[in-house]
């Protein structure tokens, strides 16, 4: 079996496409044949070393759609050849890969692999930042930034499904036309405006009730400016950087403000939980109010350019490897 492999921490070229042996599915897992493979920016971070993986080699990926081959001991809700999708821990760039039973849930028959596989990871991202972080209703103001991005694209058509004015930062002309067909009442191009001061005009000086902000260091503290009185700032990614160690008291002086960073697998700590949010994820697909934009098909083995890809900020939407 094939599958992507890292021995050693690095750029894009430390992406080994070689043979492995997965073995069988312990009790509580389920052995799962790859049909489609999200690729992510938390897949950069396990590639750098950022974030720590449980060892080298390891191979990396957290998102997959596919078939089950087979389940092992005390696993009653799988059965080899069910539909299934995941955002698991590490091991998804592989032909077929071994998942516990906790993260899979069956896919339903109107979604395809692809589809599957490019929704989940950030799909269930966007889920617990509108629903569960701060919980977005009609009527708040929200900002997005890197809205053309694969979380960016699902929050911004979710979050104008539920009655917010959706305020949205990219990086290009281009991007700026896909967020605006994608949910944003409002489109900042960073790169040639200031995008602190667009919203305060865009608002009135009210300022955002929450800003979700996947960028990190080069969109903070400018993100604090942008909230309101109680506002919530919802750090959930660093794709520039990470944001670096501030002072508490920042948030007394800017509006008594909220700041968080959760993330995804702290939401997906039971399966009743994993359950619960992929319904709902699920739904706003099979409706229509959210479409889930693939912009880039590659094969597996083409991992290292896929990567380059992505961290030269050349990608919109989801990337999904073929294996």
């Amino acid at each position: 079996m094939k599958a992507i492999r890292i021995h050693r921490h690095g750029g894009p070229e430390v992406l080994v496409y070689e043979d492995v042996d997965i073995g069988q599915p312990g009790p509580g897992e389920v052995r799962v044949r790859n049909m489609a493979v999200g690729l992510n920016f938390i897949d950069v971070y396990f590639r750098t070393g950022a974030y720590k993986p449980p060892g080298l080699p390891f191979t990396p990926g957290n998102e997959g759609a596919g078939e089950v081959v087979a389940v092992g001991e005390g696993v009653g809700d799988f059965a080899p050849g069910d539909r299934v999708a995941y955002a698991a821990t590490l091991g998804s760039y592989a032909e077929e890969r071994i998942v516990p039973a906790q993260f899979l849930v069956h896919l339903p028959g109107a979604i395809d692999f692809e589809t599957g596989a490019a929704m989940m990871l950030k799909g269930l991202t966007a889920q617990y930042l509108l629903r569960r972080t701060f919980r977005v209703e009609a009527g708040h103001t929200i900002l997005v930034h890197a809205a053309a991005g694969g979380v960016g694209l699902i929050l911004t058509q979710w979050a104008k499904h539920l009655g917010a004015t959706v305020i949205g930062t990219v990086g290009s002309p281009d991007k700026a036309e896909l967020a605006r067909h994608n949910g944003c009442d409002h489109v900042i191009d960073y790169r040639r405006e200031d995008f602190v001061a667009r919203v305060k005009e865009i608002t009135g000086g009210e300022g955002c009730h929450v800003v979700y902000d996947g960028v990190g260091k080069a969109t903070f503290p400018g993100s604090l400016d942008c909230l309101r009185r109680f506002g919530y700032f919802v750090s959930f990614g660093s794709a520039s950087g990470p944001v670096e160690a501030f002072d508490i008291l920042l948030l007394a002086q800017k509006g008594s403000l909220f700041a968080t960073r959760p993330t995804l697998f702290t939401h997906l700590a039971t399966h009743e939980d994993v359950v619960e949010m992929s319904n709902d994820l699920f739904h706003v697909v099979e409706s229509g109010v959210v479409k889930i934009p693939i912009h880039a098909r590659m094969p597996l083995a083409e991992a290292a350019e896929a990567h380059r890809r992505l961290e030269a900020r050349q990608t919109t939407g989801s990337t999904v490897l073929l294996p």
